[in-house]
């Protein structure tokens, strides 16, 4: 039995981690969609205690603007009401207090505890354990999904795209830019998830400041925390003089944490607690240093999947995701290998005319970009430098990367599922084009002959940004 009890604490511990505070009845008989992750999401003030082990398991209760003290106990009057009969009728208050999440036991007679430690009072963070008596309960947040507005230009800063998934992004940048809030950039290899950073930076009161980049995959591991935090003279071996950090070097600016989710987890603790603290020690330092600095990170990888599998610490991740950004990769964008492809000719070989022929642009279209903005960048760099005429031929800058390219537009190296679905975009597109072309961007006409709903091709539309007429003119 006790591995059992074991069994379901575990299972309903990695539940919480995912958990939807919010849930809505659902009609028995409609078939459940396959949601996609969203790309943009925010931590809403307050959190969510969710019971994790006994007979209450799963009873939550919400802490936020609107209810800033909650009472857990075993009292009806509680508003969290355990079973537990070690649980005291009112047991603890949990209290929303500038900003911070403070739990105080009122005198309990089995007491609260946390890590093992009994407290009388205690400021937690999301992703802690309390235990009540014999209930264990779990604090994390309200996330909720963002919709930002389209921004109108297709562009910010130096980012460039004209599909609507960037276009959001463009959006949401310009409204997170001003506030320090921490902020987590998800995606591929080369979508640029730096230049995102950078332009936060820019555009916010802080581009005054300087902007330090902190590569935790690049540092070697028994160097991270003296180049993160600095040490003092004689901190160890090799520490000839005093060295700031990188965190004291951004100070009064930003600090960009790239590949976060390269952090060996015994130093993760050191991170959060200066993003708690926003102050930092010092190799061999006794007392800590304010820093005042905004945080942006940045990862390839899937942390919630990662704090799943124990790689990542479940409360680290939660303050980095405050406002958690998904940037799409390049095959997801629609149009904008187009744009993107004519910016770095431009930007290339500003003295000379040259073009990209509709051929050789359909070969950029058809490839897949593992490598993603920062690979296509680089195919139209070494065509530029090996262009002779007016023209850029494609075939020779690409190289051996066409050997996974197919004749009829997707790369055979990709998985099944990805080739296929670059496929299907690759038609849907074209196929909209000349449909709307011939029907002079007559969107009931267009749906009739094709015979889809109207609703259902304007989606198609916006998905592949062919909302414009331009696109459409002969």
């Amino acid at each position: 039995m006790g591995h059992r009890a074991e069994a379901e604490e575990e299972a309903a511990k990695k539940d919480a981690t995912h958990l939807a505070p919010a849930t809505k009845t659902r009609d028995p008989n409609a078939t459940s969609l396959i949601e996609s992750p969203a790309a943009f999401t925010r931590q809403r003030p307050g959190g969510v205690f969710v019971v994790l082990t006994g007979a209450d398991r799963g009873e939550q209760v919400v802490l936020d603007d609107s209810q800033r003290q909650i009472t857990i106990g075993s009292a009806p009057g509680a508003d969290l009401v355990l079973s537990d009969r070690t649980v005291s009728r009112r047991h603890c208050t949990v209290g929303l207090e500038d900003g911070q999440v403070v739990v105080r036991d009122l005198d309990s007679t089995n007491g609260s505890f946390t890590h093992g430690s009994r407290f009388k009072e205690i400021v937690i963070g999301h992703g802690a354990e309390v235990t009540l008596g014999k209930t264990v309960l779990k604090f994390v947040p309200r996330e909720e999904t963002l919709e930002p507005e389209e921004c109108s230009e297709g562009s910010f800063g130096e980012l460039i795209g004209h599909d609507p998934k960037m276009r959001r992004l463009f959006g949401l940048l310009r409204d997170i830019a001003q506030s320090d809030t921490t902020v987590l950039i998800e995606g591929e290899t080369g979508t640029g998830k730096e230049l995102i950073a950078e332009e936060i930076h820019r555009h916010s009161r802080r581009a005054n400041g300087p902007f330090v980049v902190f590569d935790c995959g690049a540092v070697p591991r028994e160097l991270i925390e003296s180049t993160l935090f600095g040490h003092v003279k004689g901190a160890f071996t090799g520490a000839i003089a005093d060295r700031r950090g990188a965190f004291a070097e951004a100070h009064g600016g930003t600090i960009f944490l790239d590949e976060i989710g390269e952090l060996a987890l015994d130093l993760q603790p050191a991170l959060l607690r200066a993003l708690d603290k926003r102050a930092v020690r010092r190799v061999g330092a006794n007392a800590y240093e304010q820093v005042d600095v905004r945080v942006v990170a940045a990862t390839n990888r899937d942390l919630r999947e990662e704090v799943a599998r124990r790689n990542f610490r479940e409360d680290l991740f939660y303050r980095l995701a405050v406002i958690r950004v998904h940037l799409p990769a390049l095959r997801e964008r629609g149009r904008d290998i187009d744009v993107l492809a004519d910016h770095f000719v431009r930007q290339f070989s500003p003295s000379r005319k040259l073009a990209i022929p509709p051929n050789e642009m359909q070969r950029l279209r058809s490839y897949g970009w593992p490598g993603n903005v920062r690979e296509l960048r680089n195919v139209i760099e070494r065509a530029c430098v090996l262009s002779k005429g007016d023209s850029l031929l494609i075939e020779d800058a690409l190289g051996d990367q066409l050997q996974h390219a197919a004749p009829v537009g997707f790369r055979t190296s990709l998985p099944f599922k990805e080739a296929k679905g670059q496929l299907v975009e690759q038609f849907e597109r074209e196929y909209i084009i000349d449909l709307m072309k011939r029907h002079r961007m007559n969107l009931s006409a267009a749906a009739r002959e094709a015979q889809i709903d109207r609703k259902h091709l304007r989606e198609l539309l916006r998905k592949y940004g062919l909302d414009t007429r331009a696109d459409y003119q002969d």
